[in-house]
């Protein structure tokens, strides 16, 4: 049996007082199978820019197929 890597999003969490409890998250789908660690940062750190706000996390949200042999 083994694991094949199906599917992944990532989730960014936000930090600014304009928000409910300081925070906010924020998710995206169908993220490549291959993105880097660097590259999902970037793009966090690039809407936090946008949003006027500051990058706290990422959660990145793997689904794996388990096939039967």
């Amino acid at each position: 049996m083994n694991f094949t890597l199906a599917d992944q999003s990532i989730q960014y969490t936000f930090k600014a007082e304009k928000y409910d409890k300081g925070q906010m998250q924020r998710s995206l789908q169908n993220v490549k199978l291959d993105a880097s660690p660097e590259s999902l940062v970037k793009v966090g750190q690039a809407i936090s820019k946008l949003q006027g706000d500051e990058l706290a996390a990422l959660n990145l949200v793997q689904k794996h197929n388990l096939t039967l042999a």
